[in-house]
């Protein structure tokens, strides 16, 4: 039997958390935004009166379809019988060697053998057919909305093509998500919840965010960074700050109906105090001239994965530029109402954004 230890990914191994702090197994068109690839994902609900960016105009998608198919990678893996199995199975899918396994040697002879021997594991069988059991709502929860998300990029992006769509179970082996223009690899293993017998290794914090609940808001996420423009001689925190801002509301634009928490990343009852504290969190990142302060470590400590951020106050969530970020972003499109999202997304000058958003801190009339 397979001990849940060796079932466990090792914090150091984290992708999908890696969006705002780790490292995420992205394709490098992807990485080029994520300054040191930092992120993720993520979030509780945020259903706050008062407290909600968006208020935009639900676009229509009557004429707009797309096709999307997403493979069942889980099936066919487990139904491999022999190591010969798994290797026309890896050969039948060669993208899976070469980008969903980053901790294995890219070669089909290194990693056929050692993927036979894990599908072979009682402990893991079981748990594929757990997480299969979990996910059976697979077409309400990923999708029906990741099909709408499609829809809504088209809508802003006519000559947006459907990337290939695929899951799979590895036990916490693979990745958790690969998200490229062409290629999305989703790992339901990581996502499956905590009514699951196994889970990432992470830390209680950043656990809570591996639910499937999250999995369209964070593909959004990465999907942006094709559209979102950075100046790359502008290495300030602000820079970093309106980056996220904008990648936030180009989900909120894709993902309408999504919660503001599945977007951000903090509990509901930390986005609550968040939102009446901006005035005070404001104060101490003008008065310590955080704005355009270009230094990792300070900017890390603003921007990166943590679970509170101590400069400030114990009560102030960790990655509180990143809310700072879409709260600037999303008064700029409110001061600026002709401004669409792919003008937005097309514009790098943060500064600009920051100065004509007049955003100081205030509280939503």
């Amino acid at each position: 039997m397979l001990s849940s230890d060796k079932l466990l990914m090792k914090p150091s191994d984290c992708n999908f958390l890696a969006t705002f702090a780790c490292l995420i197994n992205v394709s490098p068109e992807t990485e080029r935004m994520y300054l040191q690839r930092i992120f993720f994902f993520l979030s509780l609900t945020f259903a706050l009166t008062g407290c909600d960016f968006f208020s935009d105009e639900s676009p229509d998608l009557s004429g707009i379809q797309v096709e999307l198919d997403i493979v069942s990678l889980e099936e066919p893996l487990f139904a491999c019988q022999s190591l010969e199995d798994v290797q026309q199975f890896l050969q039948k899918h060669p993208y899976l060697g070469k980008v969903y396994f980053p901790d294995v040697a890219q070669s089909g002879a290194a990693l056929a053998p050692l993927l036979y021997e894990h599908i072979r594991n009682n402990a893991l069988q079981g748990f594929s057919k757990e997480v299969d059991s979990l996910f059976s709502d697979r077409k309400k929860v990923l999708e029906e909305p990741l099909e709408d998300a499609f829809r809504h990029i088209k809508y802003y992006y006519p000559d947006f093509k459907v990337p290939k769509v695929a899951t799979i179970v590895t036990g916490f082996m693979g990745s958790d998500l690969y998200v490229s223009d062409s290629l999305i690899i989703i790992g339901l293993d990581y996502f499956v919840g905590p009514q699951a017998t196994y889970r990432p290794n992470v830390y209680d914090y950043q656990l809570r965010r591996y639910q499937k609940e999250y999995l369209v808001s964070s593909i959004l996420f990465f999907l942006s960074d094709k559209y979102n423009r950075m100046d790359p001689q502008d290495n300030t925190l602000l820079a970093d700050m309106i980056g996220y801002g904008k990648a936030f509301e180009f989900v909120k634009h894709c993902a309408p109906e999504t919660p503001d928490s599945l977007i951000l990343g903090f509990s509901e009852q930390d986005l609550r105090r968040t939102y009446n504290s901006q005035t005070q969190i404001w104060a101490f990142v003008v008065e310590n001239r955080l704005l355009y302060e270009n230094t990792d470590l300070t900017k890390q400590k603003y921007v990166g994965e943590r679970p509170f951020t101590p400069e400030i106050g114990p009560d102030v969530p960790g990655g509180i530029g990143r809310w700072l970020g879409w709260r600037i972003v999303n008064r700029y499109m409110t001061e600026n109402p002709e401004v669409t999202l792919p003008e937005l997304m097309r514009n790098p000058n943060a500064r600009q954004i920051f100065e004509q958003s007049g955003y100081k801190g205030q509280i939503d009339d």
